[in-house]
């Protein structure tokens, strides 16, 4: 009897081990401190809400070009414009889960289920949006695995993640938050540069 009920025990702590080590979705690397990382993580991720202005560069096969950009962020609604880029005029991304709508300035409003969708059936560019959100912020998005590298001050100098490699160079204090000023996107044929010049951070959940 006692040999069963060690046996299940043990049973009960591998299995209790091998959900640990699967949920685990970061493999941090660099010269940070995880615990000052962990830290700052939460800080930033507690931001639900911000006003981003500045400049944005894409790279794509058929076509490369500059713009500016103008980011509202109100918890699951956002608001992103781009003026410029690739000789398009002005684009206008709005939405929240579920609803996304594209307006494109001479061409005409266009909606779908998913910003990623949307972006690639009218413009051709696969970017992720939705990692945006958390990109935009130096985090990595929570519902996938990602390879992080930390620098000296425990921030993200780069991050991998579905496909995706995001390299930051460059952080701001903003009211007392520190937050990415300059950051590259590369992956699925594009190449993207954001240089934010003004951020506007926000807790609206508080």
């Amino acid at each position: 009897m006692i040999r069963l009920r060690t046996l299940f025990t043990l049973f009960l702590l591998a299995l209790l081990a091998g959900c640990a080590s699967t949920s685990r979705q970061e493999a941090v690397e660099g010269q940070g401190n995880a615990a000052q990382w962990q830290a700052h993580k939460k800080r930033i991720a507690a931001l639900d809400g911000w006003q981003i202005d500045g400049k944005v560069g894409i790279r794509a096969p058929r076509d490369s070009g500059s713009g500016t950009l103008f980011w509202l962020q109100r918890q699951d609604y956002y608001d992103i414009r781009l003026a410029g880029p690739l000789g398009r005029g002005a684009t206008r991304l709005t939405g929240r889960p579920g609803a996304v709508t594209l307006d494109v300035s001479g061409q005409g409003s266009y909606q779908a289920d998913s910003p990623e969708a949307l972006l690639e059936q009218q413009l051709g560019w696969r970017l992720p949006v939705s990692h945006l959100l958390w990109w935009v912020r130096g985090l990595p998005a929570p519902d996938s695995r990602s390879q992080l590298t930390l620098d000296a001050d425990s921030h993200l100098a780069r991050l991998v993640q579905d496909g995706w490699t995001v390299e930051y160079t460059r952080y701001t204090e903003q009211n007392g938050y520190t937050l990415p000023e300059r950051l590259k996107l590369t992956g699925k044929d594009l190449e993207v540069i954001l240089v934010v010049k003004t951020w506007q951070p926000r807790e609206l959940g508080k």
